[in-house]
């Protein structure tokens, strides 16, 4: 058997962006990686995609998710798009170093396959069009943390690495991250042919959409106007899950945000640790634009510049604004005092839960313990206590805070709201071990493997990732991945070369 027939023909497999006309993008093959290596697969996303087991473990692995070979019915190409970065027009953009190979149905749905980091392209703005070993393996592992804890993201297949030096702050080696969603289909598209007063392709574009992944808006009066009210709620969603774990993605450009509502573009993002509502993950976010507490504004207003791109198809300022604002902000409110009455344990929504949860932020605020430890540990406490051992019950708890009265006062008042809906102790305690993660990838891990994998050492990527999978488990012997950053990790810093 040669090399070319190891290659598996994938089902069906197109690419569907490639329907639309010509100058929605540039055909053009990636340029693949001298000397490919696996760095790390993810077997769940294989699965989705029905790649055998077998071919995983084959040399021609490596070889097609570099971009040195190509699967059958491949028609690679890299879409253009445009969009607002750091709230200023940047004009367009595009894709500078992701090519899009194509895309499949099966039972499981419509996945579309990208390679990050391929080589030059149109769009590249002079740059390589190549992306390092330490950013791959950040996306690889986020992608899939995220999936994990049930939060909407694109997924990553694999980091494909090569010895073959690449040029940043200084010399690094190149990877491809192979990236795994139903549509990479960006706000930025649609601003693109709006800023050039290009309706034709607005509406084109549109129509793509709906046809391909929310074909339930053409029951709509107005699919278009459906089709944003569509994004918007899921915005929203996104969002509020976000914000439930602590996540923060660091360049909220409106070229990173998805139109299918998922976690797009890993770059310089974090897990909250110590809880500071204004804390900016991103070292290049100067004036802190994309810091936590932000993060609900500027979706907002990121979805009022999409509703700008949609005003060839709805043609009245009004009702696109309207399309958001009844959408988005209850869509987001909804799901965040949700998923908080879940993190807290609440049974049952009350109408004054909005006020504890504000309340409980508050005191987040003031004390700032670490946001995943906190919720983790909240969930094995009792929902009553003896006052006698109270101390002694609530220490792994009040342990986390130096102002340990302030933490009694605090769990008087979670008890005493417990108590209005009552829930066996057993039983709560599950639900919010469901609801509070206890592993997120944290800086310092994904530091841990990039230094490891820049060594040649494989195996740290393989073992976050398979505890990361799993982030609600317990998973003891795992249980160094969930304590507070070592000293060492304290000067970490990400920006958007990350």
């Amino acid at each position: 058997m040669n090399a070319t027939e190891k290659i598996p023909a994938l089902p069906d497999f197109d690419n569907s962006f490639a329907g639309l006309p010509e100058h929605f993008y540039t055909r053009l093959a990636p340029q693949g990686l001298s000397e490919p290596y696996v760095v790390g697969v993810s077997e769940e996303v294989a699965d989705l995609l029905g790649l055998p087991a077998d071919f995983l473990a084959s040399p021609q692995f490596a070889e097609v998710f570099a971009g040195n070979s190509l699967l059958p019915g491949c028609q690679p190409l890299a879409a253009v798009y445009s969009g607002h970065q750091f709230g200023v027009w940047a004009g367009q953009l595009g894709d500078g170093r992701a090519h899009l190979l194509g895309g499949l149905r099966n039972a499981q749905g419509h996945w579309e396959i990208q390679l990050k980091g391929a080589g030059k392209t149109p769009y590249s703005r002079g740059a390589d069009g190549r992306a390092v070993l330490r950013s791959s393996i950040r996306e690889f592992l986020c992608s899939e943390a995220m999936a994990g804890l049930g939060i909407p993201t694109t997924r990553a297949l694999c980091v494909i690495g090569a010895d073959q030096p690449v040029r940043r702050e200084m010399i690094e080696t190149a990877a491809v991250v192979a990236r795994v969603a139903p549509g990479f289909v960006r706000f930025g598209s649609f601003e693109h042919w709006a800023a050039r007063d290009r309706q034709r392709e607005v509406q084109q574009l549109a129509d793509y959409v709906i046809a391909t992944f929310r074909p339930e808006c053409l029951a709509a009066a107005n699919p278009y106007d459906a089709l944003l009210r569509d994004v918007s709620t899921r915005t929203g969603e996104l969002i509020a899950h976000w914000m439930a774990v602590g996540f923060m993605h660091g360049v909220m450009n409106t070229d990173n945000m998805s139109i299918l509502g998922l976690t797009l573009d890993y770059g310089p993002f974090g897990f909250m640790e110590a809880f500071d509502p204004g804390h900016i993950c991103n070292h290049s976010d100067n004036y802190g634009r994309y810091s936590y507490r932000n993060q609900p504004h500027i979706a907002q207003w990121n979805l009022y510049c999409l509703a700008d791109a949609f005003l060839p198809l709805l043609k009245r300022p009004e009702i696109a604004r309207a399309s958001v604002d009844e959408t988005y902000g209850p869509a987001f409110e909804g799901t965040f005092e949700r998923l908080l009455r879940g993190k807290l344990g609440l049974r049952s929504a009350l109408a004054d839960d909005g006020d504890f949860i504000g309340e409980t932020f508050g005191f987040l605020q003031q004390h700032r313990p670490d946001f995943t430890l906190f919720f983790r540990t909240l969930s094995g406490l009792p929902a009553a206590v003896d006052r006698e051992i109270q101390a002694k019950t609530d220490a792994p708890l009040r342990d986390l805070f130096v102002d340990r009265a302030a933490c009694d006062a605090w769990l008087e008042g979670w008890r005493a709201r417990l108590a209005q809906t009552p829930w066996p102790d057993d039983e709560r305690q599950a639900a919010m071990r469901a609801a509070n993660p206890k592993y997120v990838l944290r800086n310092w891990l994904a530091e841990q493997a990039i230094r490891q994998a820049q060594a040649g050492d494989f195996s740290e990527v393989r073992r976050q990732l398979d505890c990361l999978r799993r982030p609600f488990d317990e998973q003891p012997e795992y249980a160094a991945y969930a304590a507070l950053p070592p000293d060492w990790a304290n000067g970490l810093a990400v920006s958007c070369s990350s």
